[in-house]
């Protein structure tokens, strides 16, 4: 059996992990809080989201945030962005890595982005075809690609499909998402298994939420699989506000904890990611949703 010599991790806490938080977080506090990210060693930090503060207020301030962190030449910063005038807002405020994002649920897709999947996908065509024309890193999601919170199975041909139509539109990166954490190890591997006979592994990260306690597991079986990028949340921060029911993301610590115990190399400091986790917890007035943050904290 051979396990990825190293791994990225991709720190989604800042706007994955916050976006569904009912309290409006300082702008101040976030900055602080992806600068003290910034320390752990992690290279990709997702740090906020260009969408429209009437969907999600929380991150009405993304300008704001992304203009305010200090920026260390070693990490990726990368910024969610909708459309084609979120791409140019973001663009405004300094962003050079962007991630665009579609749904392998139809109905998910209308009432995650109020569009059908064919209709996002015009949108994220218009949105890459921008960004290549300025450099700009391209990361894309997948969501819902081992169920869905109103169709239930989803059919893997369908994320096949739209995993290798984000490739060939230019995204050099699709993190395929378990947005109600429903998958299983055994559906993980045969979902990677045929995404990669038509996108090469090196070009998939895997984004797992632990609804059902399975997230370790699932990257587990990824990793055997080969795949070397993981997104993560600080402290277990996340949820899905078009997903009832879906708890948060896999906690940064918990991934950091099982690569550690098995030698895979990923250049994040476990004592300072938990001091980040221990602080945005007292931020949001309640302990971290992480078995390694919960355990030392006793």
């Amino acid at each position: 059996m051979s396990f990825p010599h190293a791994v990225k991790l991709v720190e989604v806490g800042p706007r994955d992990g916050l976006q569904n938080e009912s309290q409006i977080i300082p702008t101040a506090t976030k900055i602080e809080f992806i600068n003290r990210l910034s320390e752990t060693g992690l290279p990709v930090i997702e740090a906020t989201s260009f969408v429209s503060p009437k969907w999600v207020p929380q991150l009405a301030d993304a300008s704001e945030v992304l203009r305010g962190i200090d920026k260390k030449k070693d990490v990726e910063y990368t910024v969610l962005v909708p459309n084609l005038k979120g791409l140019k807002q973001a663009m405004l405020a300094g962003a050079t890595s962007i991630a665009v994002f579609t749904s392998a649920s139809e109905t998910f897709s209308q009432k995650n982005t109020n569009c059908t999947i064919a209709v996002s996908l015009e949108r994220i065509a218009a949105i890459i075809a921008h960004a290549k024309q300025h450099q700009l890193i391209i990361r894309g999601y997948i969501s819902c690609v081992l169920g869905c919170p109103y169709e239930g199975k989803i059919n893997v041909a369908q994320v096949v499909t739209l995993t290798h139509a984000l490739f060939q539109m230019g995204c050099s990166e699709i993190s395929l998402g378990d947005t109600i954490g429903v998958g299983t190890p055994f559906k993980t591997k045969s979902m990677l298994e045929q995404v990669f006979q038509k996108v090469p592994v090196e070009s998939i990260g895997v984004h797992f939420h632990d609804t059902y306690g399975q997230a370790l597991a699932n990257i587990y079986a990824a990793l055997q699989e080969g795949v070397t990028t993981i997104d993560s949340s600080i402290a277990g921060l996340g949820g899905c506000p078009y997903a009832q029911g879906a708890s948060g993301n896999v906690a940064t610590e918990d991934i950091l904890y099982m690569l550690d115990g098995m030698g895979i190399e990923t250049g994040v400091n476990m004592e300072k990611l938990l001091n980040v986790s221990r602080y945005i917890s007292q931020v949001l007035k309640r302990p971290p949703a992480s078995k390694v943050g919960l355990a030392l904290a006793l």
